[in-house]
C-alpha cells in the first residue's frame, strides 16, 4: 500500500502561534465537522486499506483481543459496577478505567476487517453503558470530582469523547442526545477552566495537559457541530507550540519547549520522555484530526509541522540512545515498571506519522530515515500493536520496507547537547552516551506524585547514567536500577549518610495533608514543597563547543527546607537537609572527567559521594581490576591511594574505567541486592528482583573538614589505557578544584574547560574569568581558538575572558560577542542578559 505523503513548502517561526489566542472562532463548514469524525475514526480503527497488511494483523487481533476481554468482565459485573473488579462510587480511577473499557469495546466494532466490525448490538451495549455510567456515577457533577483531578477534566473526557466519534451514527439513531448531555457534564468537571472552557491562564492548562483537554474538546465541538468549540480549541491548542520564553512568558506559562530543546511541564521538571510524549502525541493527533478541513489552513499547518519537526530534532533525538529514552527527562515515571524501550513508542509513532506529513524540503526524509534508524539500533524491538493508529502501523511497515530510506540518526553521533533551561546535559559519542541530572532554583530535584518515585531526593544532585552501546538497558537501568542501587548511592550523587522517611511512611498518605497551612493534592503548597520542589542555588548550567562541553551545579537544599528555615511550614512537615559540594562535569571524547569541591556538611554529618554505581544480573560474570599509585596492584579497599579501577561485566561485553586523578582510597563494593520493584512505586507489582550492585565512593566521616575529589570516567576502557591514562604526564591535568574555581585541561584535545562559581577574577590556564560563568576554549593545530562561554546562573548581563597570550582576532562569532585585543592577549565579552544559559561561541585567529 502506499503511504501518501501531504505537501508542505516550508516551516515558519513558532512564536506567531500566540496571535491566534486572539482571533475570532469559527472558521470551519459543517462538512468540515463530518471529516473530523471521520478522520478519528480513521485514526482509532484503520482504513481498510491500512489494515488489509499483514504487518497491522497483530495491532487488529489485540483490539478484537481486548474487546472481547472487556466484555466478557461486562458480563460478570456485580452490584454496583459495569465491568467485573471495578466498583464504583468511591474510586475515581475505577470510573475512568470503565469508560476506558467502553472506548475499547466501541473501537472493535468500527475496525475495517475486525472480527467485531459493525456489532450493532454491541454498539447499543456501549451507549447504554455509557448512559448508565452518566445517570448513576457521573451526570451529578456535585458529588464528583473526588480522587485525581486528572480523571474528571481529561482522561474521562478522552475516553468518553473518542467513544461517541466512532458511534456518531449509532448515537444518531438510538441516544441522539447523548452527546449533548455528556459534553454538557464534561464542561462542568473542568473546574481549572473557566466558565466550562480551557483558561490559558489556569497552571492545570498547559502543556500535555493543555494538549488533551483541547484535542477532547476538537472532537467534542465536531460531535455538536458546533463551529465555535472546533475553532477555539483549535487555536488554543497552537498557543502550546510557540517555543517558551522565560522573558516573555504568556499567561505566566513555563511548560512546553525551550529553544535549546528542553521540555517542562508542572513549571519546573524536566519531563521531554513522559509529558513531552504525551504533547507530541496529541499535536500530532491533532493535525491527522484535522487533515483537509478548513480548521488548520495551509500556512497554520505548515507552522505548525516545522515546529514539531524541531520538537524531535532537537528535544527528543539527543535524548534517545539506541532506542531507550533516558532516565533524566522521565520525572516519577522512572519508577515505573514500563522500560526505556516501551517510553520511545509513542515518539516512534508520531515521527512515523510527520514523515507522511512532510514534504522532502521539510524534513520528511530525514523523519523517516530518523524511523528507521531507531528500528535497528534499539536493542529490543519495538512492538507497533502499541501504536494508537492501525494507519500508523501501517506507514511504519512501509517506512522499513522502502530500501531508498536509509537509516540515520537526526544527530552526528558525536554530539554534546547542553539542555539548560531544564538543567540537563547529554554527551554522545559512538558507542556511549552520558546523562546527567542536574536542580536549581529553577528546576526541579526530583518528582514524586501519587506513591510513584517514593525516594527521589537526589535524582537533580548530579545524578548521571552512563550508557554503553550495543546494550539491552534494561539490564542496566530502568525500575531495577532504582530499586537495588540506594537513593543515595545513585551514580554522581553526594549524599549525607542518613535515612529519610518516603512520603506515605511520614504522612500516613500519598501527600502530606494540612488544608489550614494549604496542603491539598496538587495545591500550590504540595507542589512546591512535596510533589516537586526546586533547589535553591541559581548555579546550574554549562557551555558547549561543538561536540564538547563543561556543566556545573552548586549544589543546594531544597525549597522545602530552605522554608521550614524560615519558619514559613508546619512544625509536622518534614524536610531534609542537604549535604554541601560544588561539582563540575567536562565532558571530551574517551572520558568524563569530574570534579567535586567542598563536599562536606555543615551539620557535622558523615557524607558520601558515589563515583559511580551499575547494576547487572546475578548470573554475569563481574571482574574488578586495578592499580595503586605506587604501582602495584589493587587488591582491594583500605589498600592505599588508587590510580584506576576497571569495571567489567564479561558475560555482557562491558567495561567502564576509573582514573582517580587525586590520592584518594575510595570504597569498591560488589553486593548481591534483593528488592521489591514495589519499593520505588506503590502501584508496581510486588515482583522481587535480585541484582549485583558495583559502587566506587568516597566516604567523609562525621566532623570532617569539606574535601575535593577529582576522577574520570573512561567508557569501554581497557587495562592498558587506563595504565597510560593515570600517568603523571597523562592528557588531562586538574588546573583548580576549589568552590570558586574548577577547570581542567585536555593536552590531547588542546581543551581548557572552567566553572567558575563566584565572583572573579579567575586564572584557569591561558583563560581569565571575570566572575560566574562555564567557559570551553580549545586551540586548532592551525592556531586557531575557538572559545564558548555561557551564564549557569541565568543571572549575569555580561561575561568577560581574558585568552592569554598573543592578540588575535574575530573570524566569526555569534551576535553578542564583543573581541578586542589588550595587552598580553585578547579581551572577549558575551552579551549574557536574557540568554537563559545558552552558549555564546567565537571562532578566533
Amino acid at each position: 500500500m502506499a503511504i501518501p505523503r501531504r505537501a508542505v513548502l516550508s516551516a515558519l517561526p513558532a512564536a506567531a502561534l500566540w496571535a491566534h489566542g486572539s482571533r475570532a472562532y469559527g472558521n470551519g463548514t459543517a462538512a468540515d465537522r463530518s471529516l473530523l469524525v471521520a478522520n478519528a475514526v480513521a485514526m482509532l480503527a484503520g482504513t481498510p486499506e491500512s489494515n488489509a497488511r499483514p504487518e497491522v494483523a497483530a495491532k487488529l487481533a489485540a483490539i478484537d483481543a481486548t474487546a472481547r476481554s472487556r466484555l466478557d468482565a461486562m458480563d460478570a459485573a456485580g452490584s454496583g459496577e459495569l465491568f467485573q473488579g471495578l466498583p464504583l462510587g468511591t474510586s475515581d480511577a475505577n470510573l475512568n478505567a470503565s469508560f476506558q473499557y467502553l472506548y475499547e469495546i466501541a473501537l472493535a466494532t468500527r475496525v475495517p476487517g475486525g472480527e467485531g466490525e459493525g456489532d450493532a448490538g454491541v454498539q447499543r451495549r456501549v451507549l447504554d453503558g455509557l448512559a448508565w455510567l452518566h445517570e448513576h456515577h457521573y451526570g451529578e457533577t456535585s458529588a464528583g470530582y473526588y480522587g485525581n483531578w486528572f480523571s474528571w477534566e481529561i482522561g474521562i473526557s478522552g475516553h468518553v469523547s473518542r467513544t461517541l466519534a466512532l458511534l456518531a451514527d449509532a448515537v444518531a439513531a438510538h441516544r441522539p442526545g447523548l452527546p449533548a448531555t455528556y459534553v454538557a457534564s464534561m464542561d462542568a468537571y473542568l473546574r481549572n477552566g473557566e466558565n466550562g472552557d480551557v483558561d490559558l491562564d489556569s497552571r492545570f492548562h498547559t502543556g500535555a495537559n493543555l494538549a488533551d483537554i483541547t484535542t477532547n474538546r476538537i472532537l467534542q465541538g465536531a460531535l455538536l457541530d458546533d463551529d465555535a468549540r472546533v475553532a477555539k480549541a483549535v487555536a488554543d491548542q497552537l498557543t502550546i507550540v510557540a517555543t517558551i520564553d522565560p522573558y516573555d512568558l504568556r499567561h505566566g506559562v513555563t511548560d512546553g519547549f525551550y529553544a535549546d530543546g528542553s521540555f517542562i511541564q508542572h513549571s519546573s521538571v524536566a519531563y521531554t520522555g513522559s509529558y513531552g510524549v504525551a504533547l507530541l502525541s496529541r499535536v500530532v493527533q491533532t493535525i491527522k484530526l484535522l487533515d483537509g478541513t478548513g480548521y488548520l489552513p495551509d500556512a497554520e499547518e505548515r507552522e505548525l509541522l516545522g515546529a514539531v519537526r524541531r520538537w524531535v530534532t532537537d528535544g527528543f533525538a539527543p535524548l534517545i540512545f539506541e532506542g531507550w529514552m533516558m532516565e533524566i527527562v522521565r520525572g516519577r515515571a522512572v519508577s515505573r515498571t514500563t522500560s526505556g524501550y516501551e517510553a520511545i513508542a509513542a515518539v516512534v509513532e508520531a515521527v512515523t506519522d510527520l514523515s507522511g506529513y512532510a514534504a522532502d524540503d521539510d524534513g520528511a526524509t530525514a523523519l523517516a530515515a530518523y524511523v528507521k534508524h531507531l528500528h535497528q539500533t534499539s536493542r529490543v524491538a519495538l512492538d507497533p500493536a502499541r501504536f494508537v493508529s492501525p494507519v500508523s502501523v501501517a506507514r511504519y511497515a512501509a517506512i522499513l520496507a522502502d530500501d531508498s530510506v536509509p537509516a540515520e540518526d537526526l544527530g552526528p553521533a558525536e554530539r554534546h547537547a547542553a539542555f539548560n533551561a531544564m538543567d540537563r546535559t547529554v554527551h554522545r559519542r559512538p558507542g556511549y552516551a552520558f546523562a546527567l541530572s542536574r536542580s536549581s532554583s529553577r528546576i526541579s530535584k526530583y518528582e514524586y506524585m501519587n506513591g510513584e518515585n517514593l525516594m527521589p531526593w537526589f535524582q537533580g544532585d548530579g545524578a548521571h547514567y552512563l550508557y554503553l552501546g550495543g546494550q539491552d538497558q534494561t539490564g542496566h537501568f530502568g525500575v531495577d536500577y532504582y530499586a537495588t542501587v540506594p537513593p543515595y548511592g545513585l551514580a554522581g550523587v553526594t549524599a549525607p549518610v542518613e535515612r529519610r522517611g518516603t512520603v506515605p511512611e511520614l504522612y500516613g498518605g500519598l501527600w502530606y495533608e494540612n488544608p489550614d497551612a494549604g496542603f491539598t493534592s496538587s495545591s500550590e503548597a504540595q507542589n512546591a514543597y512535596v510533589y516537586f520542589p526546586r533547589g535553591t542555588h541559581p548555579f546550574s548550567g554549562g557551555a558547549r563547543l561543538g561536540a564538547y562541553g563543561a556543566a556545573g551545579l552548586v549544589q543546594s537544599d531544597d525549597a522545602a527546607y530552605a522554608a521550614q528555615r524560615a519558619g514559613e511550614l508546619p512544625a509536622d512537615f518534614v524536610a531534609y537537609r542537604n549535604a554541601e559540594a560544588v561539582r563540575s562535569w567536562f565532558m571530551f571524547d574517551d572520558e568524563i572527567v569530574l570534579l567535586a569541591a567542598g563536599v562536606g556538611d555543615a551539620a557535622g554529618r558523615a557524607v558520601t559521594t558515589t563515583l559511580d554505581a551499575r547494576i547487572a544480573d546475578p548470573a554475569d560474570a563481574i571482574e574488578l581490576t586495578g592499580e595503586l599509585r605506587d604501582g602495584s596492584p589493587w587488591s582491594g579497599t583500605g589498600t592505599g591511594p588508587l590510580a584506576w579501577l576497571r569495571y567489567a561485566n564479561t558475560s555482557r561485553e562491558v567495561a567502564v574505567g576509573y582514573v582517580l586523578l587525586d590520592r584518594q582510597r575510595p570504597a569498591v563494593a560488589l553486593d548481591t541486592v534483593t528488592a521489591s520493584r514495589r519499593a520505588v512505586r506503590l502501584s508496581n507489582p510486588d515482583t522481587r528482583v535480585t541484582k549485583r550492585v558495583f559502587s566506587l565512593s568516597v566516604e567523609r566521616p562525621a566532623g570532617a573538614a569539606p574535601a575535593a575529589l577529582a576522577w574520570a570516567i573512561v567508557p569501554h576502557a581497557d587495562e592498558d589505557a587506563l595504565r597510560a591514562y593515570a600517568d603523571v604526564d597523562g592528557r588531562v591535568s586538574v588546573l583548580a578544584n576549589d568552590v570558586g574555581l574548577q577547570a581542567v585541561q585536555h593536552a590531547g584535545l588542546g581543551i581548557v574547560a572552567a566553572n567558575a562559581f563566584r565572583p572573579g577574577p579567575h586564572r584557569a590556564g591561558p583563560l581569565a574569568i571575570d566572575g560566574t560563568a562555564s567557559v570551553v576554549l580549545r586551540r586548532d593545530g592551525d592556531g586557531t581558538v575557538e572559545i564558548a562561554i555561557a551564564d549557569p546562573t541565568t543571572e549575569r548581563d555580561t561575561i568577560a575572558v581574558t585568552i592569554q597570550g598573543r592578540r588575535l582576532e574575530a573570524v566569526s562569532a555569534d551576535d553578542g560577542i564583543r573581541v578586542r585585543p589588550v595587552p598580553g592577549g585578547t579581551h572577549v565579552e558575551a552579551t549574557t542578559h536574557h540568554a537563559y544559559g545558552r552558549s555564546f561561541t567565537v571562532t578566533l585567529a
